[in-house]
């Protein structure tokens, strides 16, 4: 067990591919940065965890499922995971991939936004995004499907931690990295590609705010890799970096200037500090003074679940999904039940 380690939160700037062939050179780039992150600190510290944005391998740049099925999606395990896996086991260390568009054969015509946790011994979690970013995304969340039954928030117990991993969007929701923690998770991963204005600046800082709140909330360690791609490589947005890792007590302990710019920047994981204070606090321990019984609301489906087993999600069904989504939230907040 290793309970003292750095992070590196590696952040990109680089064209998006249009179609799958185009994957591979990203991959080979983001071995390199895994090599600069471990091999150039290795004289000051043990780099552990390496972990990189969303959409690091394609985003999706097509309006329909079909599309992104047809060019850009790929089955994990793959050729790339396994490249990330020799990798790991070379160094010893763990990667958070940045996300796939992945496309599994149990779900046909779907297409799920997907990071891995790879170890020396494999791969250990696949998250797929619970939270896309509505309407736009048209990659299918798990929550969406009757029927589906994998964990939708998993956690890797390892040698550097319990960790748990989520992508962009889903940090909004205080719900979904609370369901990593109450499952054991040490450090929260937060794989993203968060957009100007909600950035790393004032007046709209979401970005640091959201990870220092989540942090805080939830008495765990946040690594968050963020694109910091260009409006020319990733149109119509412009990414602003800003990758950071926060402690437990919300305190941002490295962050990358804002801009985009390809970039690692590394802070120190101490696990021996977190689980002390998670043993001896008993104020403003918020994991355990959850009076979990005293939030009925949660007990009303909102966004409708299964929204997606009737077909390929579009950019109409998250509306519709969305509509319907508001029309529940007034009859709750007009006290009609």
């Amino acid at each position: 067990m290793t309970d003292r380690y750095y992070a590196a939160a590696c952040q990109l700037d680089m064209p998006n591919p249009t179609d799958r062939g185009q994957i591979g050179e990203r991959v080979a780039r983001m071995l390199e940065m895994v090599d600069h992150a471990v091999t150039g600190y290795e004289p000051f510290f043990d780099v552990r965890l390496v972990v990189f944005p969303e959409f690091a391998h394609a985003a999706p740049i097509y309006p329909t499922a079909a599309e992104l099925l047809d060019r850009l999606a790929v089955p994990i395990p793959n050729e790339y995971t396994q490249r990330y896996e020799e990798k790991a086991r070379e160094l010893g260390i763990y990667i958070q991939t940045g996300t796939f568009l992945e496309t599994d054969p149990a779900w046909p015509g779907h297409v799920f936004n997907t990071t891995c946790l790879i170890g020396p011994s494999g791969l250990l979690t696949k998250y797929r995004k619970v939270h896309p970013w509505t309407p736009w995304e048209v990659h299918t969340s798990p929550h969406d499907l009757d029927g589906y039954t994998e964990p939708l928030f998993p956690v890797a117990r390892t040698e550097i931690g319990v960790l748990g991993a989520a992508i962009c969007y889903d940090w909004l929701f205080p719900e979904a990295i609370r369901q990593l923690s109450l499952a054991g998770a040490e450090v929260l991963i937060r794989v993203s590609a968060y957009m100007d204005p909600w950035g790393t600046t004032a007046p709209l800082d979401w970005w640091t705010s959201v990870n220092r709140v989540r942090a805080l909330e939830n008495m765990a360690y946040v690594v968050a890799a963020n694109q910091a791609a260009s409006l020319k490589h990733y149109p119509p947005f412009s990414w602003p970096g800003g990758s950071m890792i926060v402690d437990y007590d919300g305190r941002i302990l490295a962050q990358a200037d804002p801009g985009p710019v390809e970039k690692i920047v590394v802070g120190p994981i101490d696990l021996a500090a977190l689980r002390a204070e998670r043993e001896r606090r008993r104020g403003h321990h918020l994991l355990a003074h959850m009076r979990t019984e005293a939030y009925p609301a949660y007990r009303q489906s909102i966004y409708p679940p299964g929204a997606a087993s009737d077909g390929a999600i579009t950019v109409e069904k998250n509306e519709a999904s969305t509509r319907k989504g508001r029309d529940v939230l007034k009859r709750l907040t007009d006290g009609d039940g």
